[in-house]
């Protein structure tokens, strides 16, 4: 496929779906991957990300052909627009590519540059493992007991909600229908008022936990926990409880069993290879993260709990600056930092690459790539307990060595080559 702007490598292949019931991919040795440099910081980190990327696929065998696609300010400079369709179309045919974070600028048009590729590719799940790299300091005790990974669904709640303004036409009208033709009033007191849906459908709820326990049953974790807050909110978060414990009991067999059956069949103790099914109250679950760490593999929750979970998680093991992240949908993955912009930091060669090199192992993982991605993460661990860090972490750690941001990548890359 030709595109406007975006000049495709003359060398590498694309990564093609192998079965779209599955998802399964067919990824050549040396794959064409898309990549968004990102907006401010995104300068910085995206370089450094790709030097990592290409040193362990190259120690693994293999070698990546990047593929520059635009969005965000890199975007409006080329197209005059802030998400060309030359960028959806890109990473829709290529099926997996990695993106630094956007910066959405006033007046855009969309609510999130982010959100927008997610929901334009259908990337239902945000997927955000949270474990502690050895020598990262940490505001707990045993940073260590965390080892979790969140699928949050992407496409529906907060993201497809919509919100009334107080003191609107539009929002006088919702009040009158909830009032006048369902016979609901008590949540109107007088004065202005603000109002909101937010849909949780059963198709979107059954696809994210698939998602997870199919990922959890991969990955030989132990546990799956549904997170809501359906003891409120019933048929909303209640009903994503409900769906997904119906995935759980219909579609998996003896693979998969629930909570009550643990203990009402099993006395507690899960047949050997057996996964269970398990939800837990969000504020309740925040509560646990803290004081049950090890007891949480794997988290299927809807958007807005998930970004309020998995950055809770991310502060247990030092902060957003190390926590990655990817975006899956049906065969297709979109890599990125959980962290922000921060422009003020832009082009100063001096922010912590971690996240965004970490989301490249999320990525290099997705496509089957599983031996580079632990030489990624054993190559970054070595850097950062040898002390050698950006200056976010080197004010921490005494006697920390502190190096821009090109010189952490460099290290790691280093250590990549030892390690292999």
């Amino acid at each position: 496929m030709s595109y406007d702007q975006i000049e495709v490598p003359d060398s590498g292949e694309k990564i093609t779906l192998a079965d779209e019931e599955t998802g399964e991919l067919n990824v050549p040795d040396t794959p064409i991957i898309p990549i968004i440099h990102g907006d401010g910081i995104g300068t910085d980190v995206g370089p450094a990300a790709q030097k990592v990327l290409d040193a362990a696929a190259e120690a693994t065998g293999r070698s990546v052909e990047w593929m520059r696609v635009y969005a965000g300010e890199s975007a409006r400079e080329k197209y005059g627009e802030n998400l060309p369709d030359d960028t959806v179309n890109a990473i829709r045919d290529h099926r997996v590519a990695i993106k630094g974070p956007l910066t959405t600028p006033v007046g855009a048009g969309y609510r999130s540059l982010n959100v927008a590729l997610r929901q334009k590719l259908d990337l239902y799940a945000n997927v955000r493992p949270t474990y502690h790299i050895d020598g990262v300091p940490s505001p707990v005790k045993n940073p260590e007991e965390m080892d979790m990974i969140t699928f949050r669904e992407n496409t529906e709640d907060v993201y497809a909600g919509i919100e009334w303004e107080a003191g609107t036409d539009e929002v006088e009208q919702v009040k009158a229908f909830v009032e006048d033709e369902m016979g609901y009033d008590e949540m109107m007191h007088d004065g202005p008022i603000g109002i909101g849906i937010k849909p949780i459908t059963e198709f979107g709820t059954k696809r994210l936990v698939r998602e997870a326990i199919d990922y959890a049953l991969e990955n030989d974790r132990d546990t799956v926990t549904l997170v809501h807050k359906g003891n409120i909110m019933k048929f909303t978060e209640g009903a994503f409880r409900d769906w997904g414990y119906e995935v759980a009991e219909e579609e998996y067999g003896a693979d998969v069993i629930t909570e009550d059956e643990l203990w009402e069949e099993h006395d507690g103790e899960a047949p050997e290879g057996t996964l269970v099914v398990n939800d837990r109250i969000a504020d309740n679950m925040l509560q646990q993260l803290l004081t049950r760490t090890d007891e949480y593999e794997v988290i299927a929750t809807m958007n807005l709990n998930g970004d309020y979970m998995s950055d809770a998680a991310g502060a247990q093991i030092g902060g957003l600056g190390i926590a990655p992240g990817a975006n899956f949908g049906e065969g297709l993955c979109l890599a990125e930092p959980v962290h922000g912009s921060a422009p003020k930091y832009a082009g100063q060669d001096k922010v912590n690459p971690t996240a965004m090199i970490l989301s490249g192992r999320e990525m290099f993982e997705y496509m089957g790539w599983k031996d580079a991605g632990q030489l990624i993460r054993d190559a970054v661990e070595k850097t950062i307990s040898a002390g050698d860090v950006t200056y976010d972490l080197e004010r921490q750690i005494e006697g920390g060595n502190k190096l821009a941001t090109s010189e952490f990548a460099e290290a790691v890359v280093e250590n990549i080559h030892d390690l292999a």
